[in-house]
């Protein structure tokens, strides 16, 4: 069976920078896409690039109602998020790939 997962993640334009949360069902690609600037809008314009916290989920349901929720958390919230798992803020990059 082909078992597809659902990856929230975050990407910072460095420590405690530009924060952005999104989702998808290929969080390699995804990144990838993001760290080359491969698509216009929001994380090519603030250098949005480092991947420093994601969440699988095994239906997209669930996936894109944390993406949201997290979307209306207040900055603190998501800084203590991801400093929670990755108190360093290492890119994740070579975790996922």
């Amino acid at each position: 069976m082909n078992e597809r997962f659902y990856s929230v993640y975050i990407l910072a334009s460095r420590r405690n920078g530009t924060l952005y949360t999104g989702v998808t069902n290929d969080l390699i690609r995804r990144t990838y896409e993001h760290r080359e600037k491969l698509a216009a809008g929001f994380t090519k314009k603030y250098g949005v690039t480092m991947l420093v916290w994601h969440e699988e989920f095994g239906t997209i349901e669930p996936a894109i109602k944390r993406e949201k929720r997290i979307k209306k958390y207040p900055r603190r919230w998501k800084l203590n998020l991801i400093e929670e798992h990755n108190p360093d803020w290492r890119d994740l990059w070579d975790e996922i790939y």
